[in-house]
């Protein structure tokens, strides 16, 4: 099956249009032997009744079957009526064979920003538990699920990203194609395909690329190929084979166990739940003995004098080596000096064949964190570096989107950092905010995040918690620790991509 996969086209009378790319796409698209055409958003530039009579004319000169849904732009101006009217429904489900379609209205409007709202999100649960039987299952929506490289500073994200990533995956769903943010880019998370698309013809393309859209084979052995062809003729080809589930064993003796743990927020306010604190450090002591304990920042509440005391007193007692990164709330007030007082700057650390690489995103009194292109360019050197060694990075703000969670692109080039880790291909990376525990592999990285170990302000339904993850040989095995009573959950199993060898 053979799907062509356009986006923000931007169609109006301005110069934002550019028709002969239109013209070009489309001509190529009718020509070829595809099955149907889905267009993921921003079909006009405004919502403007004109705009809409102009695309939906230049819409008609598609000769397949075609599924279009709006964009944001197509939602201004109460533009989302004119949609329905011009061009269909904003939400529905298209059926081949043993494939199934469910597009849905991201859009808010008058806002760049998208939303999966309540009764929608119902809507899609419900939808994807019907069509469960479908060998093939596609999500078609305008937003981006994930940070994208070269777009600048990352936002207009899913504010709630992190649920809609959770329920995909939870469903089993094949394919996760948007538009957006005018840069075509694919990746595989877990077993999800995130396809975004470039911009048909709009005007305004990312970096100096040009028009574009993506070509997308669905083969009968299940294989799933995505190019991306652009107007020059220039094209980009990924295969993906998704595996079936598999049972993972440990091979040999566990190498390396890391305690990982984010949000402890020392302080004398009521929402820090100190007896729990001291009943995890007490845990982690004598049951789990980890070979090294990773902090990913906000120690403190609030950067002063005597929270950093406090904290330092409970740090203190873990036992064996540490690593403690700062969070947005450990810089604030005189917290940036205080925490290299009290902790020290963090420093890479290598233990035999493992190599541990901090990454500092906090900024002052804000919770939007930054690397900044010079971080960028130290961490492609580090990994750079460290390329025959198992390469743990190691960062405050989340990277992938946390479930129960307002996203707003906390980290504000969350895209570059994160095509940097999955190109270099990291072996895992942890991070500690949103206040939730969640771990997911992106390409052939594995992304663990860690929730609140002691601040009762979380979004976690499991409680206060710490991370386990335990490195073996050939896998990587990741537990979220119930920090009161012990209980634990798997939060994610991965191969190794090269065997770490053993050594005393």
């Amino acid at each position: 099956m053979r799907i062509a996969h356009i986006s923000d086209t931007h169609v109006t009378t301005d110069a934002a249009f550019k028709s002969y790319a239109y013209d070009l796409i489309i001509n190529e698209i009718n020509l070829k032997k595809f099955d149907f055409v889905i267009h993921t958003g921003d079909v006009t530039n405004q919502g403007l009744r004109e705009e809409y009579e102009h695309a939906s004319y230049a819409l008609k000169r598609i000769q397949k079957p075609l599924v279009v849904l709006p964009g944001n732009h197509d939602a201004r101006n109460v533009g989302y009526e004119l949609f329905e009217k011009y061009i269909g429904p904003l939400n529905g489900v298209y059926e081949k064979d043993d494939l199934v379609v469910i597009w849905l209205d991201s859009t808010i409007p008058d806002l760049s920003d998208g939303r999966v709202g309540g009764y929608k999100f119902r809507w899609l649960k419900e939808k994807l538990e019907e069509y469960s039987h479908k060998k093939v299952k596609i999500v078609a929506a305008h937003h981006h699920l994930v940070p994208l490289p070269d777009t600048g500073r990352e936002r207009n994200v899913l504010f709630n990203a992190g649920d809609v990533l959770d329920l995909l995956l939870k469903h089993d769903v094949t394919l996760y194609i948007c538009g957006h943010k005018h840069v075509p880019n694919v990746y595989k998370i877990e077993n999800l395909i995130v396809v975004n698309a470039g911009c048909t013809s709009c005007r305004k393309t990312r970096k100096g690329d040009v028009n574009s859209y993506n070509i997308i084979k669905i083969h009968e052995d299940g294989k799933v190929e995505v190019t991306i062809k652009r107007v020059t003729g220039d094209r980009a080809e990924r295969l993906f084979e998704i595996p079936k589930q598999r049972i993972f064993i440990p091979k040999g003796k566990r190498i390396l166990r890391i305690v990982q743990l984010s949000e402890s927020k020392v302080s004398d306010r009521v929402y820090f739940r100190e007896r729990i604190l001291e009943n995890a450090i007490k845990a982690i002591n004598e049951k789990y003995k980890p070979d090294l304990v990773i902090h990913c920042g906000d120690v403190v509440d609030v950067g002063i004098g005597r929270y950093y005391e406090q904290a330092m007193e409970f740090y203190e007692k873990i036992r064996g080596d540490k690593i403690v990164i700062p969070g947005h709330s450990d810089i604030t007030y005189l917290g940036y000096d205080l925490f290299k007082s009290y902790f020290g700057e963090p420093e890479i650390k290598e233990m035999g064949d493992f190599v541990f690489i901090p990454i500092l995103t906090a900024q002052y009194e804000t919770p939007i964190g930054v690397v900044g292109r010079i971080g960028q360019k130290i961490l492609r050197e580090y990994l750079d570096e460290y390329r025959d060694k198992f390469v743990t990075v190691l960062m405050h703000h989340n990277i992938i989107p946390i479930p129960r969670s307002r996203e707003l692109g906390f980290l504000e080039d969350g895209g570059n950092v994160l095509k940097i880790l999955t190109s270099h291909e990291a072996d895992l990376v942890l991070t500690g905010h949103g206040g939730n525990a969640v771990a997911i592999k992106v390409e052939n990285t594995p992304i663990v995040n860690s929730g609140s170990i002691s601040w009762e302000l979380h979004r976690n339904p499991f409680g206060n918690s710490f991370n386990l993850i335990d490195i073996y040989p050939t896998m990587v095995v990741a537990f979220e620790i119930q920090a009161t009573w012990g209980s634990r959950k798997l939060l994610g199993i991965w191969k190794i991509k090269t065997e770490v060898p053993w050594k005393d």
